[in-house]
């Protein structure tokens, strides 16, 4: 009896039965479940899928290039904001030009703002503050213990040099999205044209052994037909199982935020992509706990590209069709300064990750200046400064979000300032890697901060 419970493949059972509840009363026979069961028991089968979903991308490893499978997780695991994102940009065309359109478009652009710095400001900073505190008992390599208060750091694969470049040409672009009519057309060429150019580069990528344990090395033994057709069906159930759980979840969670009086905006903006982003975080958590914590890292850091990419690129898309003709999906200034926030936000995290490595103090960083403006903007505070040659200026609204950006954008600046020898560094080895030079490894001195 121990050894049957010990076999892989009851895990894999058991992560698989977490969804049942949820597919049977909902899904299969649509039974009326009141909000709080319905916040639990979707909660509860993505927690299920989350796990499928980190079994396929591990199983996958054996037979695609490892950064091409944590590419196919990452986009996976953030289905569901796609699906909020979507429904959003539909009813914004359905009626263009009324105030339901507006409100809808406003929420779209709120959900993925909000959505990419959950994923910077809580996903990267917690992971990397939960790498090194299990290291002690993982012995993960990939962290290195240095003296001084928070001087510890995570080392992260010289391969995210790819995620890099994708990253930092996505972020620079991101700053002119505002300033057009809304997003458009040209947003979505270059955004989507970027990710599926990194696609493209991951596919030819070298292939990468690692030895796996628990339930991806027993799949992994699995002969390769049927090794394939059980990391896709993993792929496709888990991804379906998220797709109708999640949206659920969060609009359960929005419709127990408004029982107790919490705005729509604030709900949609942050704790429906909170809901949506459980999954990549879980299956990261996962990994790190493994002491897999690049592999975690390089996943984190393709969700941020996919979302920062695909997520904006197509809400046009999605607009125009419902709209039955091609439109810009509208901006309005309060949406403009969230885009703006979130791509100084982006800039910072790069201008940390050029090293290659995260240390307790930028984790930290990451994770306060978060903190704050999500305060800010929850409790809408207002706050008065004497600025040089302006006065006193109200930080507040528009304001505030502007307010902020400068600050990430001063102090991303300061850092590649700083690093600019490993900023140059990196950008080569990039640019080897995306020119498909896979066989010059060695990384620049200067890399190392």
């Amino acid at each position: 009896m121990v050894r049957q419970l010990s076999h892989p493949l009851t895990a894999v059972f058991g992560a698989a039965l977490l969804t049942v509840p949820w597919l049977g009363l909902h899904t299969v026979f649509g039974v009326d479940l009141a909000t709080g069961v319905t916040v639990g028991l979707s909660g509860i089968a993505v927690l299920g899928a989350s796990f499928l979903l980190a079994w396929g991308a591990e199983t996958a490893e054996a037979d695609v290039p490892r950064a091409f499978a944590l590419a196919i997780l990452a986009v996976l695991a953030v289905a569901p904001e796609y699906a909020v994102d979507a429904l959003y940009a539909w009813e914004a065309g359905i009626n263009p030009g009324s105030p339901e359109s507006a409100e809808a478009a406003s929420l779209a652009v709120a959900n993925m703002t909000g959505a990419n710095r959950i994923l910077i400001g809580i996903g990267w900073s917690a992971i990397a503050l939960f790498t090194v505190y299990r290291a002690r008992d993982t012995g993960d390599e990939a962290v290195e213990s240095r003296p001084g208060f928070l001087a510890d750091v995570v080392r992260l694969d010289h391969g995210i040099a790819t995620e890099i470049l994708f990253l930092f040409a996505a972020t620079v672009f991101a700053f002119f999205v505002p300033l057009g009519a809304g997003i458009g057309a040209v947003d979505m060429f270059v955004l989507v044209g970027l990710y599926v150019a990194y696609i493209f580069v991951a596919m030819n990528s070298p292939h990468e052994d690692e030895a796996q344990i628990g339930v991806p090395a027993y799949l992994q033994s699995y002969r390769k037909p049927k090794r394939i057709a059980t990391t896709l069906a993993l792929f496709v159930f888990s991804g379906i199982v998220i797709l109708v759980a999640v949206e659920p979840f969060a609009h359960g969670l929005e419709a127990l935020g408004k029982s107790v009086g919490i705005p729509s905006f604030l709900m949609i903006q942050w704790v429906a992509p909170l809901a949506s982003e459980s999954p990549e975080l879980i299956v990261v958590a996962y990994l790190v706990n493994k002491a897999r914590s690049t592999a975690g890292f390089n996943a984190l850091i393709s969700s941020k590209l996919n979302q920062w990419t695909l997520l904006i690129g197509t809400l046009v898309l999605v607009y125009s069709l419902s709209l039955g003709y091609y439109g810009p999906l509208p901006l309005d200034t309060h949406q403009m300064g969230e885009l703006w926030l979130t791509a100084a936000q982006s800039y910072f995290a790069i201008a940390i990750l050029i090293t290659f490595s995260i240390s307790l103090r930028e984790a930290v960083a990451l994770l306060g200046l978060f903190l704050t403006q999500f305060v800010y903007s929850v409790t809408g505070l207002a706050l008065t400064l004497p600025i040089p040659g302006l006065g006193a200026v109200t930080f507040d609204g528009a304001t505030s979000l502007i307010g902020f950006s400068v600050v990430y954008l001063v102090v991303g600046t300061a850092l590649f300032v700083r690093r600019r020898k490993q900023l140059a560094a990196v950008a080569k080895l990039s640019v080897r890697r995306v020119r498909g030079d896979y066989g010059a490894n060695e990384v620049p001195a200067a890399v190392e901060d």
